[in-house]
């Protein structure tokens, strides 16, 4: 019988979501490319790397690479901020960076410009604004569509892509299993969304986490009621509750906290297979 077809959904998390490049490794350890993939925010830009060719090993190089040095990738940041002094105080207060110029300049060589030169089908989920609603992005310009997907409120710009603008898709949909094709035999899905830790002294967050905090109810709000009427045949919640969603510059330290997940997923997928194939060795007997 053919190989299972095996969807991979990549949620959002923010720094978090580099805890999906384990993941990405168990899929090469076991010489397994997708069917096909969706992913959010984090998941979106990381699912596009690997969709466009990077093997899992190389995408933890480059973010070793890219964010090893602190001062230089703090420095290259805020050189991107906005220029003006209307930008950065106008509009409710609130400096905001451009999240395709950010993209570009971090790892705009890392993924193809469009879609239709990616290697594996890709499902970016952004959220349309004003319109209330989810957007599933599979053609044409692969940047931009990245940008909106990973478009923090607060944090980034909206990315205005075919007159609609787009901002994060974890608002909507942080775990998006659901956008894989229904011909997926197997389907694959990391939740990196994690929960408000209290950290310091006081129980009582910063503004910051307040903020983020308050994001990461809602998108665990949204998860849990998608679960309560489908789930993915594979579930997998990397350890990484103690990194916010900033916490870029810890990159090596996320990936080896989730490393443990590497060994669990390759078990998970050779465990469906082998039930699949039992199951299809049933049917002929029959």
């Amino acid at each position: 019988m053919a190989s299972p077809r095996i969807g991979l959904a990549l949620g959002g998390g923010g720094a978090r979501g580099l805890a999906h490049v384990p993941v990405l490794e168990a899929f090469d350890d076991l010489g397994i490319k997708p069917h096909a993939i969706a992913g959010t925010s984090i998941g979106a830009l990381i699912g596009a790397a690997y969709a466009g060719g990077m093997s899992g090993d190389d995408i933890r190089d480059y973010t070793e690479k890219t964010l090893s040095d602190r001062n230089a990738a703090l420095a290259r940041l805020w050189q991107l901020r906005p220029k003006r002094f209307a930008d950065i105080f106008g509009a409710g207060g609130v400096m905001q960076f451009d999240a395709l110029r950010v993209l570009e300049v971090f790892v705009g060589d890392a993924i193809p410009q469009t879609f239709e030169e990616l290697k594996v089908p890709l499902a970016v989920l952004a959220t349309d604004f004003y319109g209330c609603r989810e957007v599933d992005l599979r053609s044409g310009p692969l940047h931009s569509a990245v940008a909106a997907s990973i478009a923090i409120p607060a944090l980034f710009k909206p990315v205005t892509i075919q007159d609609r603008i787009m901002i994060d898709g974890g608002v909507v949909n942080p775990l998006p299993f659901d956008a894989l094709p229904q011909a997926c035999d197997i389907v694959v899905a990391v939740d990196v969304v994690g929960s408000p830790v209290s950290r310091g002294k006081t129980p009582h967050p910063s503004a910051g986490d307040s903020l983020f905090g308050a994001t990461q109810i809602l998108m665990q709000t949204v998860v849990a009621e998608k679960l309560k009427s489908r789930r993915p045949d594979i579930l997998v919640r990397p350890d990484i509750e103690a990194f916010r969603v900033l916490d870029f510059l810890k990159a090596r330290k996320i990936m080896d906290t989730a490393q443990p997940i590497r060994e669990t997923v390759k078990t998970q997928i050779e465990k469906s297979i082998k039930a699949i194939e039992k199951s299809a060795d049933g049917k002929k007997k029959a």
